[in-house]
């Protein structure tokens, strides 16, 4: 299906279009809850030295989605800081983003289990998680940007063995 898709470790050249995906402050919030709109490299640059294995999916020359890893324990991977160009949404993009990170979190570490973040109002991003078979495990109760609640849903996705 998106034989057009390519995964790679994110360079530094690609930062600048990471930075474009969060059109709005809410969007930012979901990708990078600690951000300030509007992202810029230098924020960005900080988030990804603090994690590991950071990736891009590319569609041709252009970055079209970016994640990473954030945490590891217990055979569990935890991928943060998902997001995907808006040019790119509802094309695929994410559901191989999300499959190829399951795939390095497999092979690199040994994992068993998925693990992702979505806060409540994110309606995409946990229609995707839930269409891909993530099942919620936990919630989290948290402020918004305003001091307002909001809900961190935890979901995990089994990860076959190889």
């Amino acid at each position: 299906m998106n034989t057009d898709l390519a995964f790679r470790p994110v360079r530094d050249a690609d930062l600048p279009s990471i930075c474009t995906f969060a059109r709005s402050a809410e969007e930012l919030y979901f990708l990078a809850p600690r951000a300030r709109f509007p992202l810029d490299v230098d924020q960005l640059a900080t988030s990804i030295a603090q994690r590991s294995d950071s990736r891009v999916v590319c569609r041709g020359d252009q970055v079209r989605a970016f994640a990473n890893i954030y945490k590891r324990e217990q055979g569990a991977c935890y991928v943060g800081n998902v997001a995907v160009a808006p040019q790119a949404r509802r094309q695929g993009v994410a559901r191989f983003l999300m499959q190829q990170m399951a795939r390095l979190a497999s092979a690199r570490y040994a994992a068993s289990e998925l693990r992702v973040s979505c806060f409540n109002r994110n309606t995409a991003g946990l229609l995707l998680y839930s269409r891909l078979g993530y099942t919620p495990f936990a919630l989290e109760e948290r402020l918004d940007g305003q001091q307002q609640p909001i809900v961190l849903i935890h979901l995990r996705l089994p990860l076959a063995a190889t």
